[in-house]
């Protein structure tokens, strides 16, 4: 059912196209419709600096994975978020969108380090899929009841397993742990963030890392998490 209020929602999406930038989030938009925002895609992040359009934004939905973002646009971005606007996004699109700025890092709490493989490198083919793994997203039991993950069980994926470095101001809602396998130059397995919220001013900041591309947005367990934080990190 259409909400009867409009709201405005914001697509920010680029860079990398093995992400499908324009498939994941062109998925998103029927639900958007439905709840009642009004959306605009921009394919650039010159539209950050636009402080007056921004600050009438409900929530900003990035997919921008390895991509430059200059001082003027980062601003833009930080001050509409402290101001209020939500952020949401998932995978690379968010968590490895501008390497080039701590700023940028420190905003959404969480940089992509590494996916591993799921063999030795001399036995891989070259291929995306040589980065597809089985693993777990575990829901933390202390936040089972949060709305972005309420009634969801841990679940599993086949797809690239993000390592992420962050931080303990991460509200985290689910992880995942990387095993440490023989080949591996890591001694013991590692847990890491996959989804997270952080609140930055008056705005609100949610990630998944789960969303390599639009098969991974379309898992049930995944399309849920993604609309709820969507709708969570909203205005």
């Amino acid at each position: 059912m259409t909400t009867s209020m409009t709201k405005h929602a914001l697509i920010v999406r680029g860079g990398w196209t093995g992400h499908q930038p324009v498939e994941t989030t062109d998925s998103f938009r029927p639900f958007l419709a439905e709840q009642g925002y009004e959306v605009r895609v921009e394919e650039s992040t010159a539209v950050y600096t636009d402080a007056d359009y921004l600050a009438g934004v409900d929530v900003i939905v990035q997919t921008n994975t390895m991509n430059t973002i200059e001082g003027d646009e980062l601003h833009g971005l930080i001050a509409a978020v402290a101001g209020g606007t939500g952020l949401a996004g998932w995978h690379g699109g968010i968590a490895d969108s501008y390497r080039n700025s701590s700023d940028y890092l420190q905003l959404i709490g969480g940089q992509f380090a590494a996916h591993p493989p799921k063999a030795p490198r001399d036995e891989l083919a070259g291929e995306a899929s040589d980065n597809y793994v089985r693993y777990t997203v575990d829901i933390v039991p202390e936040q089972a009841d949060h709305p972005i993950v309420a009634g969801i069980s841990d679940f599993e994926l086949t797809t690239e397993q993000y390592w992420v470095l962050s931080d303990d101001y991460n509200d985290v809602l689910a992880t995942t742990t990387l095993a440490a396998r023989e080949f591996d130059p890591w001694h013991r397995p590692v847990t890491s963030p996959a989804i997270w919220t952080r609140r930055w001013g008056k705005g609100r900041i949610f990630v998944s890392t789960p969303g390599h591309d639009l098969a991974v947005v379309q898992d049930p367990n995944v399309r849920t998490i993604i609309e709820r934080g969507i709708l969570w990190a909203s205005r």
